[in-house]
Order: C-alpha cells, then structure tokens, then sequence
C-alpha cells in the first residue's frame, strides 16, 4: 500500500501544458490532471470506465456531447467508450479513475 498524500500539494501547472500523475495503479488506476487555463484535451475515448472529480479550476467536459461545468467538488461518472474532450478555460485540476 501506497503512503497517503495530500493531493493538493501535487497539483502543479506548466504555461500551457497538460500534466499527470498517476497516483494509483492496479485494479483501479487513478491519476491526477493539471491543465493549464487555455489548453484542451480533443475528442477521445476510454477503454474503460470510470468517474471524474475536479479539485479546482473552471473548464468544460463534453462527455457524450453533454456539457459538463468542471467546476471545484464537480464529481461525475464515465463510461466505457465514451466520446468525451476537455478544455480548461482557467488552470484547472481534477482525477481520473479507470476501473478494470
């Protein structure tokens, strides 16, 4: 077992990047994103399912052309295969959990 963190104090931008941690790995994969304010993630998919929750920031998630306000406490599932794409309008953080 991993030792716990504080994932706030991992959370670190670069001008105009997009960065990952991968704080978990198994069963349950689970990695924290930074995305600079400005960036974006294009349309893509999952092999597996999973859920979503954002730590800061102000963005939109469009998961299956469904707008979704990424906002601080924002939580929300993901299916496998789901067509979904990013875009960070202020520096903005959140973690992606992939479940086998």
């Amino acid at each position: 077992m991993a030792d716990p963190q504080n994932i706030k104090n991992l959370i670190e931008y670069s001008p105009n990047s997009i960065t990952s941690k991968v704080l978990a790995k198994g069963k349950n994969n689970v990695t924290l994103f930074c995305m600079a304010a400005g960036t974006e993630l294009g349309e893509h998919t999952s092999t597996k399912e999973g859920f979503v929750y954002v730590l800061e920031g102000d963005g939109i998630f469009l998961l299956e052309g469904r707008k979704i306000e990424m906002r601080p406490g924002i939580f929300f599932p993901m299916s496998k295969n789901a067509i979904h794409s990013l875009t960070a309008e202020k520096d903005t953080s959140f973690l992606l959990s992939l479940c086998d």
